[in-house]
């Protein structure tokens, strides 16, 4: 599922990938649901591709937002994200990642991080892991065949 959920820079907010055309994706906004398209010129990646920086070895994305959706019981994060300070910011990561990269990770990188969690569990994106997983079996059946 994260494959198909993009981020733009320079543009709020997720995106869901809905079609492709030449030079450009069609996405859909997953805050006001308006489809647009977005052209190869502009900065797009996927959340499929981010990993968090950790003390040893970057931590995929994936694994984060499970840890996440563990620690909250599938909830949206309780933080209010303009008021925190960048030690409650690293409290909360550290809760839920205990060997990130204090160096490396910024408060504003953490503070994207819980809005992306929280519009995900907005819109009932919560399963990071059974689909993609499903995904793989389906790709390596087709492989094996």
């Amino acid at each position: 599922m994260l494959k198909t959920i993009l981020s733009i820079s320079g543009k709020p907010g997720l995106y869901k990938l809905v079609s492709q055309g030449k030079n450009m994706l069609i996405v859909e906004s997953l805050t006001d649901k308006k489809r647009f398209p977005a052209y190869g010129n502009e900065k797009i990646i996927s959340l499929g591709d981010i990993a968090m920086y950790t003390d040893t070895e970057d931590v995929p994305l994936k694994e984060v937002l499970l840890s996440m959706k563990k620690k909250e019981n599938g909830a949206a994060v309780e933080m209010d994200l303009k008021k925190a300070t960048a030690d409650d910011l690293r409290d909360y990561l550290a809760e839920v990642l205990p060997a990130f990269d204090r160096d490396r990770v910024y408060p504003s990188d953490i503070k994207k991080l819980i809005s992306w969690y929280n519009l995900l569990v907005k819109n009932g994106m919560v399963d990071f892991e059974e689909v993609e997983e499903a995904a793989e079996e389906a790709e390596a059946t087709e492989a094996a065949e």
